[in-house]
Parts: C-alpha cells; sequence; structure tokens
C-alpha cells in the first residue's frame, strides 16, 4: 500500500488524518518494517519519527493542534490500540544458580564456543549489557566490545595486554570495558569491576579467559571478545538456546518456563541481582546506562526476595496520623 502523497503534505492544512492512516497501516503490518503486525508502542514510535523529520528539516510537528497538544484523535486512536494490545511480555530475569550451572560445566567443556558462550554470559550479567554487545553479529545494530575495548589491572597497576605474560595476565584483579558506540554509552567512558570472590562466576576472570584465548590465536585487536576461532559464533540464539536448555534442567523450581527468557534476560538479571543486594536504583541506572526509568520494568516483583518482606515491613511502619486539615475538629 503507498500512499502517493507529498511527503511534506503541504495539499493538507490538516495533516491529522493521512498520520492516522499511515500509523494504521504501521499497526497492522502493511507499513511496518518487517511486514508483521506490531503493538500500540511501536507503531506510536513510527509516528513519532515522520514527526522528527518534519522538525529536523524546519517544518512544523504534524501531530500538533493549536494548543501545541497531541491532536486528540491521534492521543484518542493510539489510547485505542493500547486496550486492544496483550499484556507486554517481558523476558523474566536468570537467576544466579542459572549462570552458575553454565559456568560450572564450561570448566570441563573441549569446545571453544562452550567456553565462549559462558564467559560472555558471565561478562554480560555483571556489565548489564544488551546481546548486540556482548555477541559476535555483523548486523548494523550491534556493537559488540572488543579486544581492544578491554584493561587489566593488578592493584592500580595497568597490565600491558600486548607483552604482559599469560602468568601476569592471570593475576589481574580488576577488569574494565571502554564505551565506543554502543547505545547510552558516553563515548571514552570506562566501567569496571573487581574480583568477585566466586570460583565460578567472576566478570574478571571471564575477561581474563577471553583475553587470553583471543591472544593465543593472534586475532586483531579489533575484534570481539565474543569471538571464536573457525566458523561457529556466539550469537544471541546461541545464548537464548543454552539459557533455555539450562532452565529447562531446573524444571519449574524456578517459577518460569524456559521459553519466558532469551538472550535478553541477562541484563534484566544483573539489574535484579544489584537490586536484592540493597544497590540504589540511581546506580543500577547508571550502570546499566538506563536514562530514564525504564530500567523498573527489568526489577520484576515476582521475585520472591524483594518482596517477602514488605508485608511484615509494611505493618510495622503502617501506623501513622496526618496533620489536620483546617476543617478538622480540634476535639
Amino acid at each position: 500500500m503507498h500512499l502517493a502523497l507529498d511527503p511534506f503534505l503541504k495539499a493538507f492544512t490538516d495533516k491529522v488524518p493521512i498520520l492516522q492512516v499511515f500509523g494504521q497501516g504501521v499497526r497492522e503490518g502493511e507499513f511496518a518494517a518487517r511486514g508483521d503486525p506490531v503493538r500500540a508502542r511501536t507503531a506510536e514510535d513510527y509516528i513519532r519519527s515522520v514527526a522528527q523529520t518534519f522538525r529536523g528539516l524546519g517544518s512544523t510537528d504534524p501531530r500538533l493542534d493549536v494548543h501545541n497538544d497531541i491532536d486528540f484523535r491521534l492521543s484518542r486512536m493510539i489510547s485505542a490500540w493500547k486496550k486492544e494490545d496483550p499484556p507486554p511480555n517481558r523476558v523474566k530475569p536468570i537467576p544466579i544458580q542459572v549462570i552458575r550451572r553454565i559456568a560450572l560445566l564450561a570448566t570441563t567443556a573441549t569446545n571453544d564456543l562452550t567456553k565462549a558462550t559462558a564467559d560472555m554470559i558471565i561478562i554480560a550479567f555483571f556489565f548489564l549489557m544488551r546481546p548486540g554487545e556482548y555477541t559476535d553479529s555483523s548486523s548494523e545494530d550491534a556493537c559488540p566490545f572488543k579486544l581492544e575495548d578491554v584493561q587489566l589491572f593488578i592493584g592500580q597497576t595497568r597490565i600491558d595486554l600486548a607483552t604482559a605474560s599469560d602468568d601476569l595476565i592471570r593475576q589481574a584483579t580488576f577488569a574494565s570495558l571502554t564505551f565506543t558506540w554502543q547505545k547510552n554509552g558516553v563515548r571514552g567512558e570506562v566501567i569496571g569491576l573487581g574480583l568477585s570472590g566466586d570460583p565460578y562466576l567472576c566478570p574478571v576472570q571471564a575477561i581474563i579467559r577471553r583475553v587470553l584465548y583471543l591472544r593465543s590465536k593472534n586475532f586483531a585487536r579489533d575484534v570481539p571478545l565474543a569471538r571464536v576461532q573457525g566458523r561457529a559464533k556466539v550469537t544471541s540464539k546461541q545464548i537464548t538456546e543454552t539459557l533455555r536448555d539450562t532452565v529447562e534442567f531446573f524444571g519449574t523450581a524456578l517459577g518460569f518456563n524456559k521459553e519466558d527468557i532469551s538472550a535478553r534476560s541477562l541484563r534484566a538479571a544483573g539489574a535484579n541481582a544489584l537490586l536484592f543486594a540493597k544497590v540504589d536504583t540511581d546506580i543500577i541506572r547508571l550502570i546499566g546506562r538506563w536514562k530514564s526509568d525504564e530500567m523498573l520494568r527489568y526489577l520484576h516483583v515476582q521475585a520472591a526476595p524483594l518482596m517477602a518482606d514488605y508485608s511484615r515491613r509494611m505493618v510495622d511502619a503502617g501506623t501513622y496520623t496526618l496533620i489536620p486539615g483546617q476543617s478538622v475538629p480540634m476535639h
């Protein structure tokens, strides 16, 4: 379906009906990128993109009415879409016992892909990464961290990864990653973590293993951390399959099905672990590079440790009086 109209709709004083037709076409999949029906929020984003294009070229926002508000016809249509949509299908955060089992099995693995997959799962969990940041993807949207983005330290001393011996690198106590073009990251900014103290689950040890592997295969410095020799790749699909196979091993004990998780779950898992550790939500937002309260969608109230003590605390703190208003009698 093509509207065959002037892209700036100069012939139309009222552009809202055209936006409504466009939005409905996106909603039904006719104008959507993949050709499939989309949720209300996605269709709304398409309309917003059109408006941003208008503004970027010096024209007025076609969505707005004379009061500079979103025209009620658009807002009413989008509101109706949202009511039609099913509940959001959020990925579940992955409990640490799942990641621990993956890490444990990798210690006896002989396959490079299995080891790399486990290490990247560990790194993604601790650094709250998006799939495109910790997998080996050629997608335009992906921006994986690379070997050249890594720094390792022993105390305050930075290790020269090009010349240091393997033994010296294994002594590292702190690892950092430098942002390049990752989403919401400040280019050149560095984020780092120290040793966790766990023999299997440690971001520093996982990064050390990746550095040593990539050096042993003589890869260039601009290679993704997730790279393995040969045709096999650590992909989002590979990560998802590994996570789901492990969740299936635990059965129903975790409180969710394997279909509820994917490679995106590791970001939620890291955020949840920080929350349970009573880390301030502002700090979690900084680590995860969330620019808004979107982060709160990752922190699941279904998680038992978060909710278990709330009823007692509500009873303890629920007795109070209010400052009386002028209309309240003194006696």
